[in-house]
């Protein structure tokens, strides 16, 4: 059975740089750091005292106060920013098959933030232990694609992918094969993340994988700068509506992209640290491009995972020249990263969204705060440093990599 083609109609986007994909996409060509102290709360005896927050959103603006105080703020994004989504696609739902539009979402976490302040307050408490009847609906990683189905009706295939930083790429890996398969005819896929709170600063930071750069936060995300000593914690939601070719263009959709490849691998070699030698992220590009039926030399873009740790960037830019070899020097590589920060399980739906921009306008996403070489990193790579660049860009690949040595890969081309 001939595989079916599977495009994007729809885009939703809430994130540390700004709460629809234009302010998104906006800041992101602008080089914006969406880094800086944290405001939620009191994180002056934390190593780390800053992160790349959701800014002036409210979920009052979308649900009624009532319906929001059931949702941990991790539904909250994938709410909104599925809502955009769906209407940016057009989704009638009075003339479209709900039993064929399912929702795979992703988030790494899950309900952090309800878990910490429940916990919290029977800690504080005596006498009989009182909890939020709504604690485990709102803390369960699989919640928000229910929420999300719920509320649009739509009751085609339902899950959850967590798989830590690579959990909402292998959200669109999933939906991807639904769709070609033949079984479903739209799926919203994403996933959305709201760590930045005591557990979250306070775990990465026992982990040492954040940066620590207090008297400078904007500049803290610095991936493949000599200085770079960490990750800073981004949170928010990204929502792509992927859809069968024939079945768009049958109801008149815009069409962005194409999305023509994917690869899952495991490093198969720590908990938390990459492979020295990147084998994981090797396979796993490879296993994309061969998905795809394209070569090294089809790629125009990676946005690469690239969180701006001291073994992570080089590791992954040691994979991107054994597999693209001669064409690693023609290629355009960035890590938004940079300005958006980590947003976990979440970073692979807002990364391919700035794939699917980056395309459309003919304009690579900088790598900002680069200051200092690192002898480790060929200088003939061009990682986009510090400005925006103008291509034309027919292709492009995105890797985003977990803690567990999870791998994934997406490649979106022109539509044609």
């Amino acid at each position: 059975m001939p595989l079916k083609r599977v495009v994007v109609t729809g885009l939703g986007a809430i994130t540390p740089l700004g709460n629809t994909v234009d302010d998104y996409w906006k800041n992101l060509i602008a080089g914006v750091s969406g880094s800086a102290n944290i405001t939620r709360f009191d994180a002056s005896n934390f190593k780390t005292q800053f992160a790349c927050e959701v800014k002036n959103f409210n979920i009052e603006d979308i649900l009624d106060r009532k319906e929001a105080r059931k949702l941990d703020p991790y539904t909250h994004y994938a709410i909104a920013a599925s809502d955009q989504a769906i209407l940016d696609a057009g989704i009638d739902k009075e003339k479209l098959n709900l039993d064929k539009i399912g929702v795979i979402w992703a988030s790494g976490i899950g309900g952090i933030d309800t878990f910490y302040k429940e916990v919290r307050e029977y800690s504080l408490g005596t006498g009989a232990p009182r909890f939020n009847p709504f604690f485990i609906p709102k803390v369960i990683a699989d919640i928000a694609s229910g929420h999300i189905s719920i509320r649009h009706g739509f009751r085609g295939p339902n899950f959850a992918t967590v798989s830590a930083c690579a959990s909402s790429t292998h959200s669109l890996i999933d939906a991807f094969n639904f769709i070609r398969l033949g079984k479903t005819n739209i799926i919203v896929a994403g996933g959305s993340e709201a760590a930045v709170n005591e557990p979250g600063i306070g775990g990465f930071n026992a982990l040492h994988a954040l940066s620590t750069r207090n008297d400078d936060p904007s500049t803290a995300s610095r991936p493949f700068d000599k200085d770079r000593d960490g990750f800073v914690l981004g949170e928010g939601a990204g929502a792509i509506i992927l859809e069968e070719l024939e079945h768009a263009k049958a109801r008149g959709a815009k069409i962005y992209a194409e999305l023509v490849g994917s690869g899952a691998t495991a490093d198969a070699y720590h908990m938390t640290a990459p492979h020295p030698e990147g084998l994981g992220a090797i396979s796993v590009m490879n296993m994309s491009l061969e998905d795809a039926n394209m070569g090294p030399s089809d790629i125009d873009y990676i946005n690469v995972h690239g969180t701006s740790t001291p073994l992570g960037d080089v590791a992954e830019l040691k994979a991107i020249s054994k597999v693209f070899g001669e064409n690693a020097y023609k290629l355009n590589i960035s890590s938004t990263k940079s300005m958006t920060g980590h947003l976990l399980g979440a970073a692979g739906a807002i990364e391919a969204i700035a794939c699917i921009l980056a395309m459309r306008d003919g304009i690579v996403p900088p790598t900002i705060n680069h200051t200092t070489v690192d002898p480790e990193i060929d200088p003939n790579l061009n990682l986009t440093l510090n400005a925006p660049a103008k291509r034309t860009i027919n292709a492009a690949l995105s890797n985003t990599f977990g803690f567990g040595g999870h791998n994934a890969s997406v490649i979106f081309k022109k539509y044609q």
